[in-house]
């Protein structure tokens, strides 16, 4: 005989579950039960103290099913002129493009890129894997492309692998530069560094006498920037990025 085990998953108060969701603020969920417009497993509800579980029970707000997502893990395209925090008194933040769709999470991005930085930026809700992705213990790798004013040669790559001190006396770890075309007015690069000190590509540059003109990341660790998105827009992580993002680190 085959025992068919259905997976647990957490139990939460209906109230919580419905505000955690975006359904609305605790009144406006409290009012939406008591005119009736919740049903779990097909039965009205009207008490927000009941739990439910996470994964068994089917739980409908105004018609429509409600999937319970713990963390959200987002994409986004970072333009230049917003700056990665969650709010500012002078510019506008990442956290200013997103939409009602995700905004009821409390997103942080994970690490920074500069006001004039493009490119990957995660954001999400989960402290821990931030934590992983940002600890200078992991190493997590981030790619950068880089138009360079002036000539990279065959020696910057060289002192790039041999570890760049920066202008406070710190010394970089090894990264991997490479060189996509050169010339005397503007060379075109890409980047793997393994830290994420402030301002560090545009400063190991400047270490060897040449100046960061534009830079836009486009990995981190083992997510690579989508580039179907145009800038300032986001999208959540597949199952699969998310996952090879968490494996990876």
């Amino acid at each position: 005989m085959v025992i068919e085990v259905k997976r647990m998953g957490e139990k939460l108060r209906l109230d919580k579950l419905l505000s955690n969701m975006g359904k609305g603020s605790r009144n406006e969920v409290r009012d939406a039960l008591k005119y009736g417009q919740v049903k779990v497993n097909g039965s009205v509800v009207k008490s927000g103290k009941i739990k439910v579980d996470t994964d068994l029970d089917q739980v409908l707000f105004q018609g429509m099913p409600v999937k319970y997502q713990k963390h959200i893990y987002l994409m986004m395209n970072k333009p230049q002129g917003v700056i990665s925090a969650t709010e500012d008194n002078h510019h506008k933040t990442v956290i200013d493009l997103l939409g009602e769709d995700v905004n009821f999470y409390n997103v942080f991005p994970v690490g920074r890129l500069d006001i004039d930085t493009e490119g990957l930026l995660i954001l999400t809700d989960d402290g821990d894997l931030a934590h992983n992705l940002l600890s200078p213990k992991k190493h997590v790798p981030k790619k950068y492309y880089a138009e360079i004013d002036g000539l990279v040669t065959p020696e910057d790559i060289k002192r790039f692998s041999e570890g760049i001190t920066l202008d406070d006396g710190y010394l970089c770890k090894s990264s991997e530069l490479e060189i996509l075309s050169a010339s005397n007015e503007k060379s075109e690069i890409e980047l793997v560094i393994y830290e994420g000190k402030f301002h560090q590509v545009k400063r190991m540059f400047e270490a060897v006498d040449k100046h960061v003109v534009f830079l836009k990341r486009l990995e981190m660790g083992a997510l690579a920037l989508d580039e179907s998105l145009v800038k300032g827009a986001y999208r959540q992580l597949t199952d699969e990025e998310l996952e090879r993002l968490q494996t990876r680190m």
